[in-house]
């Protein structure tokens, strides 16, 4: 499973970065997560806002901080059909 954080590391994005670990670490999936800060790499997304979450190549969320059971469900959704 690949998972991307994006955004300049403002605090909004430091945020989706935070909840995204601790759902993993109450999921117990051991994943590596990515902090993109490259505007240009960003851009390549196509979203409009940032904070942005990535979960295997699929833009789940941007512009806004989801909650830790949205994110956990899409961890876990991406998990099955991972």
């Amino acid at each position: 499973m690949q998972i991307k954080v994006l955004g300049p590391g403002c605090p909004r994005c430091q945020e989706v970065y935070k909840r995204t670990q601790e759902v993993l670490a109450e999921l117990n999936i051991a994943v590596d997560i990515e902090k993109v800060t490259d505007i240009k790499k960003i851009m390549e997304y196509k979203i409009l806002a940032t904070p942005g979450l990535i979960v295997n190549g699929k833009v789940k969320c941007a512009g806004k901080i989801p909650a830790k059971s949205q994110i956990k469900d899409w961890i876990e959704e991406e998990n099955k059909s991972g």
